[in-house]
């Protein structure tokens, strides 16, 4: 084992009671930001092709030696991860640092002189544990660059992301990255299945205690505690953010030639409210900024989610979309009123994660006074968190009126659930739908979809104003009920 341990003495089991005293003695101190050992020529402006050539080795994965359920593996600095973390390991309460060698790594067909490496620091970590045989550990957790964390559960691959917190996102003043600057990592029981890190936030306005309690498994569980401090003012924070991409897909087609039907790690955000109202907004890639927000009371969770789990839909050997995961966020407790923000930005390819979804509350945290809130993340594909009753399959977007085309615009809803494959056969349902100022219901026809069993609702929309975006609302009802969640969809402007 090529890793140096340090011990800390400390008279009691270091926990988040001693992460969050960090948190709060940097707020009260103007910030510093910390470079630590400048990356040798060699390693700087690396590709991205040539930063993945620098592998750590698994020989000296984490606890490998001891047999433990869980193992650890390191990044090194460079591309765009070029700021050093600290990790440290708990065993027994006590704190070591592992320390960076790099002799841990293979730097592939990258030419570096080891001697200018050393004290380089790690960039960042990623948890392995066994979802999906017994016999191999998976990468199952990744935490590297600013605050972002991925996770997967068995048969998933990465797709989207989440942060500890978004400050300030697609405002004219421009985004704050606060970026994990240490982690604790408890050392795991021969039998454990579940693994402990604690993290410390920092940046130019907030800084923040974070315990992240993961379990791994069909969907990957990560309960998440926090406590955050502002150093000053900050005009939009973002609790639980999720991070993901939306290049093309169903309502939205391909502006190149592209052969694969959709591309998008993530179709549609949904909103379980705190009256019990299930709300789909399919995503899109607008041709401008585009910002919306729900605004509600005591939210029962919200995610971006990947419904689309056929691999038709995609065609794509290579990035398997359709076993990219969705990440449900469950908040703890009562979050009070705000809003559930999303944030669409234009994009002219997948490499870029364009979509940004988080809980922005309505009172702002007070300057150096503790500010905690606590939520669940599970990443599912195979049981997904759909509403009781029925949901959105797809929604289809084209010409209004085909024979003769016009400027409507058509849009084609598909629903599904348990609800409707329990009606009979000559059961009418109803479609209610709205559209803002903008926006005019020119048709709409409800029928039976006969090859799902489920229900198609057809519309047609005239926007008043090309230059502005329509916001529609739609649901199924029956006599007297509501059986499906809120279609809520924007038009971008044109």
């Amino acid at each position: 084992m090529l890793l140096t341990l340090l011990f800390v003495q400390g008279a009691h089991a270091f926990g988040f009671a001693d992460v969050a005293q960090q948190a709060k003695q940097l707020a009260a101190a103007p910030f510093k930001k910390s470079e630590g050992t400048p990356l040798p020529k060699e390693l700087q402006g690396l590709t991205y092709d040539r930063y993945r050539d620098i592998r750590y080795k698994p020989v000296d994965a984490w606890w490998r030696g001891s047999k433990l359920p869980f193992e650890l593996e390191f990044f090194h600095r460079g591309f765009y991860f070029d700021q050093p973390v600290t990790i440290n390991e708990i065993v027994g309460g006590r704190v070591r640092e592992i320390k960076y060698s790099p002799d841990l790594f293979d730097f592939g067909g990258n030419k570096v002189d080891r001697q200018k490496l050393q004290g380089m620091g790690f960039a960042g970590f990623r948890v392995h544990y066994p979802v999906n045989t017994p016999k191999h550990k998976d990468e199952v957790l990744v935490f590297l660059g600013a605050s972002y964390f991925r996770a997967i559960g068995k048969g998933q691959v990465y797709g989207l992301s989440a942060r500890a917190l978004a400050v300030d996102t697609a405002l004219i003043s421009g985004e704050e990255f606060p970026r994990f600057v240490e982690f604790w990592i408890e050392q795991p029981a021969a039998n454990a299945r579940e693994l402990t890190i604690y993290g410390l936030l920092d940046s130019k306005r907030v800084t923040g205690a974070y315990r992240f309690l993961v379990r791994p498994g069909v969907e990957t569980v990560v309960d998440v505690k926090a406590q955050i401090y502002l150093r000053e003012h900050v005009a939009k924070l973002g609790l639980a953010p999720l991070s993901s991409m939306f290049s093309f897909g169903e309502n939205q087609k391909s502006s190149t030639d592209d052969y694969r039907p959709e591309v998008h790690d993530s179709d549609g955000l949904l909103i379980q409210s705190g009256t019990g109202e299930w709300i789909w907004r399919p995503l899109t890639n607008p041709k401008r900024l585009l910002v919306t927000s729900f605004t509600l009371d005591n939210p029962l969770g919200y995610g971006l989610m990947q419904r689309d789990r056929d691999f038709t839909g995609y065609e794509d050997l290579e990035a398997h979309y359709e076993r990219r995961p969705s990440a449900w966020v469950e908040p703890k407790g009562k979050w009070g009123t705000g809003r559930v923000e999303l944030v669409q930005i234009p994009s002219p390819d997948e490499t870029n994660d364009n979509i940004v979804a988080f809980w922005a509350p309505e009172t702002a945290p007070v300057p150096r006074k503790p500010f905690d809130f606590e939520y669940r993340i599970l990443w599912q594909k195979d049981s997904e968190t759909r509403p009781p009753l029925a949901w959105v399959t797809q929604t289809r977007r084209g010409r209004g009126y085909t024979r003769n085309p016009d400027s409507s615009i058509g849009l084609v809803i598909d629903f599904e659930g348990p609800a409707l494959r329990k009606l009979p056969t000559d059961a009418t349902l109803s479609g209610n739908v709205t559209a803002d100022s903008n926006g005019e219901i020119v048709e709409k026809v409800v029928h039976r979809n006969d090859v799902t069993g489920g229900w198609r609702m057809v519309l047609r929309v005239k926007r008043l104003d090309d230059s502005k975006p329509v916001e529609i609302r739609a649901f199924l009802k029956g006599d007297a009920n509501t059986v499906s969640e809120t279609w809520s969809y924007i038009l971008p402007p044109d």
